[in-house]
């Protein structure tokens, strides 16, 4: 008969790599310092940090959104804004005035004219508001029919003029999107639902739009005219860009594999860069909610197709953004793309305050401002305290940018001399798991910089932590307390960069730990490719099959560990880890009940299982303790020891016992009674057989089989031989006596074990 074979599946959890020992915890990369914070410090994409213009918080506004921002040439800064829809005056000092009110969604741009004057669109009515920025403020009650203030009543009326109404439009334009100016001053709008681009000669009184361009797209986006008078458009829907001669007429120059196009810019050399984002499969515009009130809430407000999200929404667009180079003899490029980030305003930058030019990319949700060159490189300049970087203006080599959630204006320029504007880097915290000795600093870079850092065994260092404490990388221990977290700082002096910044650590070493404990008895486990093919392999699972989070030290084999079915071998697998990671050894023990001492199976076992003779130990009821040791990983004496015990299990190796069968015949049956008794065990089940007979199943007294013995009496049927039935029997095998019949009786106790007996009847 074949040996039954069980089959032992091991986890598949990966090996730490040992981690014993002195330890060294570096940054040198992008994605590493990208977790940290910069303040006037450039990351750059090849992971240098350098010293880069300071992101100077400017201004919080009163609104949740700021959609568009321009700058006159005084250096004041206008906001569109939206929840509640305004137009701000910021002076240079940050101090604001309201230049306008009103209870649509949002003011969605704002541009300053060639005339002086500020325009700016409002959604969803759709009307382009021309207002002087040196006017008084203007508040409009009930959209689209302007209210002014009382006072100068012929100053009022002329604060604010609708210049572009859609109300007399045939089809009706939803949305308003962008606005731009030619060199003769002329007004393009750019609009959605449907998308067109209309013209107003705003040097004509009263003169009304005309429909300079149309597209069969959902919406056009944005606009940008080059110096030779081309208008560029991108747009929603396929994310199309357009190249527009001054006559109207419009020429598909790229189709992104994304969905629309946010935002344009180009460069002196006359390249044109195109952000693109969204999946082209899903559904293009979110609807747009309109509260009466002014104050509507932020998450109702979604004014970009598919692109910003409530303050509470972390939700990105599908696979990110990603930022082409056209060329201008129309050639495109991939330059830079993300699947974090979602881009919705790029600019040109020309000889920045820290003499570089590139392409300035705001982003969200993390509120991130790139500077791209055109090679494809980029340094993430600034992480704004909002979630998106929504909208550029530029004077001189001073950058405005405009957030929302919230909203705020910053101001992107050199360093100024004060304390607070020193170029710094903050690293994330690090967590070395343990309470952990903090050893020598080590930096690679140039310039002038300081480097500091503090400790503490809180995760957030809001109290309790150590003071910044300067360190100078490679001289000496950095005297740092011990501690389970370390955060470190850099400043920056002009020029200055950084490749790499580390920390040498010695974790204080915890005891290893076991897990999970699985016993079988009767089997032995078989490595060799020698295992019965053919035998039904039965998996064997540990009571866990998780990791929860925990790197557990498990050998993992390709193929599962085979056990064949053994009679007087036991098996026992485990699951053991190390917080540390160490290497691990394992020893394993018995007791038996009653016994005070635990007596030693096997040790040094290198993987978490084994075999052992159960000949080795007497028959009754045990313990298995598995004991696992660091020492592989340390010196001697510095090892820690875990344990854990199997559940208490029985070894029985001998079979019950049947008393003398008896066995009497009554009138064509057997009337059958005996009774079982095991040492151990309880029995399980008894079957009988007549004349080598199918085996049937019989029950004891009572029914129920939950005792060390048993009683059985019960009646069999006997076959009947008749002479039909004897003629078909050969002559050398026919019964000499007819009435003579053998019962077999088989008898199982919970441990398996068997016993037979028989009797003769006649």
């Amino acid at each position: 008969m074949r040996p039954r074979l069980l089959c032992f599946l091991l986890l598949s959890v990966s090996v730490l790599a040992q981690a014993q020992g002195t330890q060294l915890w570096k940054q040198s990369s992008f994605e590493s310092f990208e977790n940290g914070t910069p303040h006037g410090v450039a990351i750059r994409s090849d992971g240098l940090l350098e010293t880069s213009p300071i992101a100077k918080d400017l201004l919080t506004t009163p609104a949740a959104y700021v959609w568009s921002v321009a700058i006159d040439a005084r250096g004041n800064a206008y906001l569109g804004t939206g929840s509640p829809a305004m137009v701000l005056k910021v002076a240079p000092d940050g101090k604001f005035t309201k230049l306008l009110e009103t209870k649509d969604v949002s003011v969605q741009v704002v541009r300053m004219g060639p005339d002086g004057m500020l325009y700016a669109a409002t959604l969803p009515n759709g009307k382009v508001y021309r207002i002087d920025p040196n006017g008084p403020d203007v508040k409009l009650e009930d959209a689209p029919h302007p209210v002014y203030k009382q006072g100068d009543a012929q100053k009022d009326q002329a604060a604010a003029h609708i210049v572009f109404d859609p109300m007399h439009l045939d089809p009706k334009p939803t949305y308003i999107w962008d606005l731009a100016f030619d060199a003769a001053g002329r007004l393009y709008v750019a609009t959605g639902g449907p998308a067109a681009i209309y013209r107003v000669d705003l040097k004509k009184p009263n003169a009304q739009p005309e429909k300079f361009f149309s597209s069969n797209e959902q919406h056009i986006r944005t606009l940008v005219f080059a110096k030779d008078g081309t208008l560029y458009a991108g747009t929603d829907g396929r994310g199309l860009v357009y190249k527009i001669s001054p006559d109207g007429k419009g020429f598909v120059i790229f189709e992104a594999p994304k969905r629309e196009i946010p935002a344009l810019a180009l460069d002196p050399q006359g390249n044109l860069y195109v952000a693109a984002l969204g999946d082209k499969t899903q559904s293009t515009l979110p609807p747009i909610t309109v509260h009466s009130s002014p104050t509507m809430t932020a998450t109702l407000v979604i004014v970009t197709p598919g692109s910003i999200q409530s303050s509470n929404d972390s939700t990105l667009v599908p696979d990110g953004t990603v930022i082409y180079q056209i060329a201008p003899d129309g050639a495109p490029r991939q330059i830079w793309a993300s699947q974090h980030d979602v881009v919705y305003a790029l600019a040109w930058q020309q000889n920045a305050a820290d003499g570089q030019s590139g392409l300035l990319a705001g982003s969200g949700n993390q509120g991130h401002l790139y500077r791209i060159t055109p090679e494809g490189t980029y340094a993430d300049l600034a992480h704004l305290n909002a979630k998106q970087a929504t909208a550029f203006a530029s004077l001189g080599s001073t950058v405005y940018v405009a957030t929302s959630n919230t909203g705020k204006l910053y101001t992107l320029a050199e360093n100024g001399a004060g304390k607070g504007d020193a170029s710094t880097y903050i690293s994330p915290i690090h967590d070395a798991k343990f309470f952990s000795q903090w050893g020598r600093a080590q930096a690679r870079g140039a310039g002038s910089y300081d480097l500091f850092a503090r400790v503490g065994n809180i995760e957030q260092p809001t109290e309790g932590w150590s003071d910044w404490q300067k360190v100078t990388p490679g001289d000496g221990a950095a005297e740092l307390q011990k501690a389970r977290f370390l955060q470190w700082k850099a400043v920056l002096h002009p020029g200055a960069s950084l490749n790499e910044v580390g920390f040498y650590l010695l974790p204080q070493n915890v005891a290893p730990v076991v897990d999970e404990i699985v016993v079988q008895l009767h089997a032995r486990v078989n490595t060799g490719a020698n295992a019965e093919a053919q035998s039904t392999p039965v998996p064997i699972n540990l009571p866990s099959n998780t990791t929860d989070g925990v790197s557990y030290q498990v050998e993992a084999a390709a193929q599962p560990l085979m056990a064949m079915r053994t009679p007087n071998w036991g098996t026992a697998r485990w699951k053991a880890h190390d917080d540390n990671g160490d290497k691990l050894s394992y020893s394993l023990y018995y007791r038996g009940d009653g016994e005070a001492n635990w007596q030693l199976l096997q040790k040094n076992i290198q993987q978490p299982f084994t075999s052992f003779d159960l000949n080795r130990i007497p028959d009754g009821g045990y313990t298995l303790r598995v004991i696992v040791s660091d020492a592989p990983s340390h010196p001697a004496g510095d090892a820690l020891t875990g344990f854990m015990d199997s559940g208490h299990f029985l070894l029985d190796t001998t079979p019950p016992v049947v008393s003398p069968l008896q066995a009497t015949s009554q009138n064509g049956s057997v009337h059958v009674a005996f009774d079982a008794k095991d040492a151990l065990s309880a029995v399980a089940r008894a079957y009988y057989s007549v004349d080598a007979g199918s085996w049937q199943y019989v029950e004891p007294v009572g029914k129920l089989s939950d005792s060390n013995q048993e009683r059985y009496d019960f009646t069999a049927p006997l076959p009947k031989r008749d002479a039909d039935s004897a003629a078909n029997v050969p002559a050398d095998v026919a019964p000499k006596q007819p009435q003579q019949h053998v019962i077999a009786v088989r008898v199982v106790d919970r441990a398996g074990n068997v016993a037979t007996a028989k009797a003769i009847v006649q």
